[in-house]
């Protein structure tokens, strides 16, 4: 009985921080902070002492939230921050909403992931978690390649049997380098896009 009350409670907590991490992108969204690098410049400026806090906060809910834009937030870091306190904003971010993501499937399970995604996305990548120790090592190279859906995939591990300490891991080392990269090529990017820049 006691061990169902335990089940319970962590069910709840999750789907708890699930709703937390969606009201969060959902305010950010109305106030605009995903329109221009000058508008989420605006948004994180305003909470002060609290910006970095808050900019961290945004990295992982869009890692949790799917329809949140990843590479743009990566970008704005390193303008809002600069090169180095922004790669590492993003990183801190990238890697606690994994754990997060990892944490609800762990947790919720399938249901979790037919929810968040759509049914062509998971029918590619579940076949990953029939190829038993394999998937462990297809995995961590998803991770540390680039242009393969990371977030996602921190879900699907989640279902997979994987363990926290090999999860933790793979995330720490592997999320690095890309983010890295991401941060550098969204910059770039941004200053492509009409309306980011005055």
């Amino acid at each position: 009985m006691e061990r169902n009350w335990t089940k319970i409670f962590i069910n709840s907590g999750t789907v708890l921080l699930l709703l937390a991490c969606v009201g969060l992108a959902v305010w950010l969204w109305r106030l605009g902070a995903f329109r221009s690098v000058d508008a989420l410049q605006a948004c994180v400026d305003g909470f002060g002492g609290s910006a970095a806090a808050v900019f961290i906060a945004l990295q992982a809910a869009q890692v949790v939230v799917p329809f949140l834009p990843g590479g743009v937030s990566c970008a704005a870091g390193v303008l809002l921050f600069g090169p180095w306190q922004g790669f590492l904003y993003n990183y801190t971010g990238i890697v606690l909403g994994s754990l997060v993501a990892f944490a609800m499937a762990r947790n919720l399970g399938k249901p979790l992931l037919e929810k968040l995604f759509s049914k062509k996305l998971r029918d590619k990548y579940e076949k990953w978690t029939h190829k038993n120790k394999r998937f462990d090592r297809l995995f961590a190279l998803a991770i540390f390649l680039p242009g393969l859906p990371d977030d996602f995939l921190c879900f699907l591990a989640g279902t997979a049997g994987m363990s926290w300490r090999k999860f933790t891991a793979i995330t720490f080392l592997g999320r690095a380098p890309m983010i890295f990269v991401y941060s550098l090529a969204g910059l770039g990017v941004l200053h492509l896009l009409p309306g980011w820049f005055s």
